[in-house]
């Protein structure tokens, strides 16, 4: 469906966004992967949490620049992307996750993870999963502004009468866990700003719980995985929702704040 067609308003909001598509498998320390092991080096300590000081981080996603297909950004001299968080229960947030950038020919030695936490919530700990990168073209859902939707909302409503398929899930955000694009909100946007520049900071990840519920399946689907049943991370964030990071890429250090919330 050309939604740019349908709705020209749309267009100059475009984004793209790199889906990972994760599949339960056995990555190794230098590959792409969610929950594989980290190409991580022997001299830099373990990430621990900041509220429990001695529960170690997990990995959730690293990401090499090639990988990424110029989607973000990378730091100059950086070509990995490394995501962990810490999976046990935090007051009032699920997971509390870091967001490191490095060299991957400078890593040198490797440094084993530590064990998994003896308290880790279900749901929070993602399996080692091979990814498949996939470019998307998205359009904001719950981004979209107030006015242009409601500009905008009778015409969403007769292409869904017309073809059965609504603007809000099976046109606009893709779902799963993906790089750049629009966070996949499942309720009122919360972005945040910089605290040190004060201007909105930029999308970096979505983490899903689900690759794709049973409205987005139907157009989100790659044609390759129709009909295909396959293990995922096996994510349960909260009520099946999502963790959404975030960066200022203009600020020294490139830093980064995160939000979730429930399907």
């Amino acid at each position: 469906m050309d939604v740019e067609g349908l709705f020209p308003e749309v267009a100059p909001l475009r984004r793209q966004a790199l889906r990972l598509h994760p599949r339960a498998g056995g990555p190794a320390r230098q590959d792409s992967s969610v929950g594989g092991p980290l190409l991580w080096p022997a001299h830099e300590a373990w990430p621990v949490c900041p509220e429990h000081h001695r529960s170690p981080m997990v990995p959730v996603v690293q990401l090499h620049a090639a990988d990424a297909l110029g989607i973000v950004p990378f730091p100059a001299g950086c070509d990995l992307l490394q995501v962990l968080w810490c999976p046990r229960d935090h007051d009032g947030r699920w997971v509390v996750p870091e967001v490191h950038w490095r060299d991957a020919e400078g890593v040198g030695d490797i440094r084993e993870a530590p064990p998994l936490p003896v308290e880790e919530p279900y749901g929070h700990v993602p399996k080692p999963c091979v990814v498949h990168p996939e470019l998307v073209t998205e359009y904001p859902s719950w981004d979209l502004a107030d006015g242009l939707w409601d500009a905008l909302e009778p015409r969403f409503e007769q292409v869904e009468a017309e073809t059965g398929w609504d603007y809000q899930y099976h046109l606009s955000t893709a779902p799963g866990i993906k790089l750049g694009g629009f966070p996949g909100w499942s309720q009122d946007p919360e972005w945040p700003d910089c605290s040190g520049c004060g201007k909105p900071m930029d999308h970096l990840l979505t983490v899903e719980s689900t690759e794709a519920d049973a409205a987005s399946r139907l157009t989100w689907t790659p044609v390759e995985d129709q009909g295909v049943a396959y293990e995922g991370p096996g994510l349960v964030l909260g009520d099946l929702g999502g963790v959404y990071l975030f960066e200022c890429r203009t600020c020294p250090g490139r830093p980064y704040k995160d939000r979730f919330d429930c399907a």
